[in-house]
């Protein structure tokens, strides 16, 4: 029997007084990654809000087959670690310190470090291509760099579910082949990652899509499925299309695929 890692039945939520999403179902498999993909407005960051614990719903979210609302903040927090988009605040601390963040859930109130704390800090910043910015101030980092200690924050955390909202914003293509790499090793090591993507090529390179349209699922299957596909090019309006191209999936934009 498939390990289901999050899961969410009959979810609803809404901003204010305005629905978001519409009767979500849907089960994660651990040790997979899962790319959440949609048109603007769609609903992606609010559903993965929801599956975080961020965000009120109706129905029920579980986390490892146990209601989310059931878990102690620590113990959950030592389960999933979570990645919001432009995420502010810690200015003035140094890249190390907010690193260190992420081992907070794995701290007695005010202890200092201990050496797994310092291992798993230094272990993150290595993986995102950190470790050199690890003396500066948060604030004075471009948006790259930025990102790039933020992802060692969560990484850090070392839990075995990552939600990440845009976490490529900002980073140059050689960063984020290192994100891939980063999630491929995260996966193969049994753990689960759930990814909101406006980029689509990087989307196909997961292992699922998940694709929500108008605050519906409207399909969730394999990345490589002709089904999937259909999907996506369905939930952009036709707009894009699917192709194969040296053995990996890519979309592209209909006028571009004319002039091509």
């Amino acid at each position: 029997m498939q390990n289901i890692a999050v899961s969410a039945h009959g979810v609803s939520a809404s901003i204010g007084k305005s629905p978001i999403l519409h009767g979500i179902d849907l089960q994660l498999p651990a040790g997979r990654w899962c790319a959440i993909v949609g048109p603007n407005g769609a609903g992606k960051s609010t559903l993965l809000r929801v599956l975080a614990g961020l965000l009120p719903c109706h129905g029920q979210v579980r986390l490892q087959g146990r209601a989310l609302g059931d878990w102690p903040a620590r113990e959950r927090a030592r389960q999933l670690a979570w990645l919001g988009q432009a995420e502010t605040g810690g200015e003035d601390l140094l890249a190390w310190d907010v690193a260190m963040l992420g081992r907070l859930p794995h701290r007695a109130w005010l202890a200092a470090p201990d050496e797994r704390d310092q291992a798993a800090v230094t272990q993150a910043l290595q993986a995102t291509q950190a470790w050199e910015l690890r003396a500066r101030r948060l604030g004075a980092l471009s948006g790259g760099e930025r990102q790039r200690v933020l992802l060692a924050r969560l990484l850090a955390t070392q839990a075995p579910v990552l939600l990440m909202d845009e976490p490529l914003a900002h980073l140059d293509p050689p960063h984020q082949a290192d994100w891939l790499a980063t999630v491929r090793a995260q996966v193969a090591a049994g753990g689960t990652v759930v990814s909101v993507l406006h980029e689509l090529n990087m989307a196909l390179r997961a292992d699922e899509l998940l694709i929500i349209q108008a605050g519906r699922l409207l399909h969730h299957g394999p990345c490589d499925a002709a089904e999937t596909h259909r999907a996506l090019v369905a939930a952009f309006d036709g707009r894009i299309g699917v192709h194969p191209v040296q053995g990996q999936w890519i979309a592209l934009p209909r006028e571009l695929e004319r002039a091509a």
